[in-house]
């Protein structure tokens, strides 16, 4: 059974954070993505994450990564040979599993992006996706210092 959250005690001090209730609210509905592949958020510095993803079997062709609005897509998908049908049986008659333990199927992995969260740059290494963010605050809405004068600048009515 699914609850429901009140909110209103936040909007009281909180103005201009309504949307946090929809985040909420997404972020915990039933439809969770699976685990496959694994991923690290990593705090790098004040402004500066990374996303670290175990993307073995994998190659950097393979993987195409999307930053629209405020998300973030990876999409993994594995290739597959012009003769599909003939290579896969010569697959199945020279490799022969006793365990297989590396995933080799297709992945998509969405992540919600703060305001102002930029990609700066991805690569590979040692079968691991690096994914670099940076949050950049725009100088309009960084604080500023408001002197009091005794005027008003607003036209009198």
């Amino acid at each position: 059974m699914r609850t429901s959250t009140d909110f209103s005690p936040l909007y009281r001090s909180f103005i201009g954070f309504d949307h946090l209730a929809g985040l909420i609210d997404k972020a915990s509905r039933a439809d969770k993505q699976s685990s496959y592949p694994p991923y690290n958020v990593e705090l790098l510095g004040e402004d500066q994450y990374r996303i670290t993803m175990a993307v073995a079997g994998f190659s950097e062709q393979d993987i195409d990564i999307e930053s629209k609005e405020n998300s973030l897509v990876i999409i993994g998908t594995k290739a597959a040979s012009a003769n599909s049908t003939n290579n896969t049986q010569q697959n199945k008659t020279e490799r022969k599993f006793l365990h297989q333990g590396i995933a080799e199927r297709n992945f998509e992995r969405k992540f919600q992006l703060g305001e102002h969260v930029k990609v700066i740059g991805a690569f590979m290494e040692n079968g691991l996706l690096h994914v670099d963010l940076q949050r950049e605050i725009p100088e309009a809405l960084k604080s500023r210092k408001i002197a009091i004068n005794g005027k008003s600048l607003l036209p009198e009515s």
